[in-house]
């Protein structure tokens, strides 16, 4: 679904319920927050998915696991530098992600 499907569909869905804003600027704000709410939600969808392909990556034990994660690490860089997630918690997932794959590559070999 592209992002105006989705953004009319909750538009439409607001003003059936009765939410609709009868402030111009109001109605801007919420325009505003629906296309950065579905935009962040697909960047955290990413981040997830390029966390988990990195993990794969390392218990199959691939040649490309460094690559998957040196992508994972940059996709979460990269949401923390936009605003999607805190700095705080980038370093966090971050630190989490490398014991997890340290865990895992120990184990293997």
């Amino acid at each position: 679904m592209t992002l105006s499907v989705v953004f009319r569909r909750a538009r439409c869905a607001r003003y059936r319920l009765g939410f609709m804003a009868n402030i111009k600027s109001q109605i801007k704000r919420n325009r505003q927050n629906e296309r950065r709410r579905v935009r962040n939600k697909a960047v955290r969808s990413e981040i997830r998915t390029r966390v988990k392909s990195a993990e794969l990556a390392v218990a199959d034990g691939s040649e490309n696991s460094a690559e998957a994660l040196r992508l994972a690490v940059r996709r979460i860089d990269k949401a923390a530098a936009n605003g999607v997630i805190h700095k705080n918690q980038a370093a966090n997932r971050k630190s989490r992600l490398m014991k997890r794959l340290a865990k895992l590559s120990s184990s293997e070999g």
